[in-house]
């Protein structure tokens, strides 16, 4: 669905253009967004690389094992339904551990495997609990650095890329409450609605 509404707004866009006579600015504009875009990424590769890096050296250390230590009673708290020893609670730890240091490329596969360990604990075609709960984690997803956005204030030039830690550390603990508050709301709501 998601991909016919962007088919939608592109030809829209262009037959829009193609009508008013603008297509010459059309044409500079996607070339000059391109051209950006290869910058901006090849720019971020180099931040990635660098922070996926040392996440690779603090893993290699026991750091990262040491953080999904710290947190793993947190998490079977927030997920009850999940068997202490499954392997899904390992990705879920790994994903939130990526998304605290701004990661999101790296915490993406550890979310996928996350989510298709928890559909095989389901045994439904519906979203369970677990499921929904990790999007909503995973979506407002607590950030300790923000890497990428870091990185993109360092290439346009910013005098301190690295004063938004501190409100994006505040920003995504809220976030992150107020995700957990709502999942919980809607789960018991639901619960209290299946029992009437």
């Amino acid at each position: 669905m998601v991909n016919l509404i962007w088919v939608f707004l592109a030809v829209s866009g262009i037959l829009y253009a193609a009508f008013h006579g603008t297509m010459g600015e059309v044409n500079q504009a996607i070339f000059k967004t391109l051209d950006d875009s290869v910058m901006i990424t090849i720019s971020l590769a180099g931040v990635l690389v660098f922070w996926l890096g040392l996440m690779k050296i603090a893993e290699e250390a026991g750091l990262l094992n040491g953080l999904a230590r710290l947190f793993r009673p947190i998490v079977t708290r927030i997920f009850p339904e999940i068997p202490k020893d499954h392997p899904a609670l390992g990705y879920i730890l790994s994903n939130m551990t990526a998304n605290m240091f701004g990661l999101g490329n790296a915490a993406t596969p550890m979310g996928l495997k996350a989510m298709k360990e928890l559909k095989k604990l389901s045994k439904s075609d519906q979203a369970s609990r677990s499921m929904i709960t990790f999007l909503a984690i995973n979506t407002s997803s607590l950030t300790l650095i923000p890497t990428t956005v870091i990185a993109i204030r360092m290439k346009y030039g910013s005098a301190d890329p690295t004063s938004i830690v501190a409100s994006t550390i505040l920003a995504t603990i809220i976030s992150t409450m107020a995700a957990l508050m709502i999942d919980r709301y809607f789960y018991y709501r639901r619960k209290r609605v299946s029992r009437q």
